[in-house]
This record gives C-alpha cells, sequence and structure tokens, in this order.
C-alpha cells in the first residue's frame, strides 16, 4: 500500500522546483497555503467528549491503587464510572496505558489494571 502524498508535501515539493520558487507570484501562492495549513492546524480544540474523557480518566486514577482490579470493580468503586460502559472503561483504561500512567497485567483471562509507580 502506498503512502497517500498530503498537500504540505505537494506544495514543499513544488517550491524545491527551480522554475516555481523563481516566479514571485507562484512562490507568494504556495507560501499562503502553508499558512493557511498551519493555522488550520493549530485551531484544534479538544471536542465535548474528549473533555468529559479526561474528567472520567482523572476519577480512574483516584480509584485505582496499586495492587490492580478489573474493570467491573473499578466501575463498582466509583458512582461516576458505574454509568459507563464497560467498553467505555477499557478505552479509558487502554489511552491511560499508552500514556504510562495505568500498568496493565494479565492473570488467566483476567486483565487488571494498577497506578504506575
Amino acid at each position: 500500500m502506498t503512502k497517500k502524498i498530503t498537500k504540505r508535501e505537494v506544495i514543499n515539493a513544488m517550491l524545491a522546483v527551480e522554475a516555481i520558487s523563481a516566479n514571485e507570484d507562484f512562490k507568494a501562492y504556495l507560501e499562503n497555503e502553508l499558512a493557511l495549513l498551519d493555522r488550520k492546524a493549530g485551531n484544534k480544540k479538544a471536542t465535548k467528549t474528549q473533555v468529559e474523557n479526561e474528567g472520567f480518566k482523572e476519577e480512574i486514577l483516584n480509584v485505582l491503587d496499586v495492587k490492580g482490579a478489573t474493570v467491573t470493580e473499578i466501575q463498582t468503586r466509583s458512582e461516576v464510572l458505574s454509568g459507563l460502559t464497560n467498553q467505555r472503561v477499557s478505552a479509558l483504561l487502554r489511552q491511560l496505558v499508552n500514556d504510562n500512567k495505568v500498568v496493565k497485567t494479565i492473570e488467566g483471562k483476567k486483565s487488571l489494571f494498577a497506578k504506575a509507580e
């Protein structure tokens, strides 16, 4: 599978061509397009769900201890988390594991989650 070329890569390749970079109109247009891409990339805000999930992650960290617990045990320890589905709590735990805030261990068929030290 070939990698799809981004608009930024195309513009930078065009600017590298001598005939285009010699023409001030072309060069100014392409540099403006790069500035627009930068501005668009800088305007990303967290969605309502992402902000909500950050609060749930904090609650998970407050509930966890160092000896480990399953997803269901984590949900039963907090009223806030008990209203969420197992899948959502699992997804939040996976994100915390990726951020090295939580450690996941597998014992038999159980996945146990504990605070990272």
